[in-house]
């Protein structure tokens, strides 16, 4: 069975770093671009930042330069690196990856909780 598994978010102060980890686990073949997104309560779900198998990123415009995703293909992980992090970032944070297990489509984590508060 194919999963994703996010790790690392908690309580932050403003101005303070969290490193987010996802690691995709189970029959996989392939895992095309791998992704993060937030959803804040009473908000819809956004999209963060996204990387493509070649490397290639995309940042919303409220994280650029201060957000870096960054994925290891041998560990089948995506990373994403949180620096000046703003109250405004209090959220869950979801994993999403394309894959190829028993078919290719569209898979989410379960999330983790991001808060940013003094």
């Amino acid at each position: 069975q194919v999963q994703l598994v996010e790790s690392g978010g908690g309580l932050v102060q403003p101005g303070g770093s969290l490193r987010l980890s996802c690691a995709a686990s189970g029959s996989i073949f392939s895992i095309y671009a791998m992704g993060w997104y937030r959803q804040a309560p009473g908000k819809q779900r956004e999209l963060v930042a996204a990387i493509t198998s070649g490397g290639s990123t995309n940042y919303a415009d409220s994280v650029k330069g201060r957000f870096t995703i960054y994925r290891d293909n041998a560990k089948n992980t995506v990373y994403l690196q949180m620096n000046s992090l703003k109250p405004e970032g209090t959220a869950v944070y979801y994993c999403h990856a394309d894959m190829t297990g028993r078919d290719t489509r569209g898979y989410w984590g379960q999330g983790t909780q991001v808060t940013v508060s003094s």
